[in-house]
């Protein structure tokens, strides 16, 4: 008969949801189902677009519109909340809710800034409509990667390492970019929460003193590595090192 190893087990997803991916995901479910019944007025009023930011002043156009979803089908919305459930949840638990909503609110209007700052030499992009969080999650797959690189992700139908899995994305969106003008337009949102959110957590760690304090906390981790626990197939010493310092570095 054969063995298997005791206290080893697998699960779908990162367990229970945390606070903040809760209400983010409520809130567009809600929006969603209130754009299925005002219909095209909702859309115009708070999705992006470059000619009424510019000429009309809609200024809360980069902040409404990664709320709003496509309402031709379910598969939109659908797809994104899974992604801030699966990979949000944990980047909330590391960095706290506080920076976790932070982070996800500047790479979702940074994707914005992309498209405005596109539309400037496109009218492919000054009269387009943008909609939706991918913006936003594409910042949370960055920091993902960045904060737990060997983590497995299911990129189309392949279990990758999550630097990878976002390599490849970042560089689809990037090529992508130079399609035509509605996809193209939405991958350069995608690529613009990359950026947006590569800048940011690269900011933190240009300060001076924060990157001393970087440096203690992980020689204070590498020496105290012995007492914790290693976990099968969940985490790896560099998530470890990862968590603990940033969740520091950044409260």
């Amino acid at each position: 008969m054969a063995r298997y190893p005791s206290g080893v087990s697998y699960s779908f997803g990162p367990g229970g949801i945390s606070p903040a991916v809760k209400t983010l995901i409520i809130a567009n479910v809600v929006l969603f189902a209130l754009n299925v019944i005002v219909g095209e007025a909702m859309t115009l009023r708070l999705g992006l677009s470059p000619q009424a930011v510019f000429t009309e002043f809609a200024l809360w156009q980069p902040f409404t519109y990664m709320f709003l979803h496509s309402t031709s089908s379910f598969g939109h919305i659908l797809f994104n909340m899974l992604a801030l459930w699966m990979i949000g949840t944990d980047l909330e638990r590391t960095w706290g809710t506080r920076f976790f909503v932070k982070y996800y609110l500047i790479t979702g209007i940074g994707a914005a800034a992309t498209s405005l700052l596109l539309s400037v030499f496109s009218d492919a992009f000054y009269y387009s409509i943008t909609v939706g969080a991918s913006g936003a999650i594409y910042g949370l797959l960055l920091a993902f990667a960045m904060y737990f690189p060997h983590r497995t992700l299911i990129l189309f139908i392949f279990p990758v390492p999550a630097r990878i899995a976002v390599t490849i994305l970042g560089a689809i969106a990037f090529l992508s970019s130079f399609g035509g003008p509605g996809g193209g337009i939405a991958h350069s949102a995608h690529l613009g929460g990359l950026v947006a959110g590569y800048l940011y957590l690269k900011g933190l760690r240009s300060r001076p003193m924060d990157e001393l304090k970087y440096r203690y906390l992980k020689w204070k981790m590498g020496r105290a590595r012995s007492k914790f626990d290693v976990y099968s197939g969940g985490r790896s010493s560099d998530d470890d090192d990862w968590k603990s310092d940033w969740k520091k570095h950044i409260h």
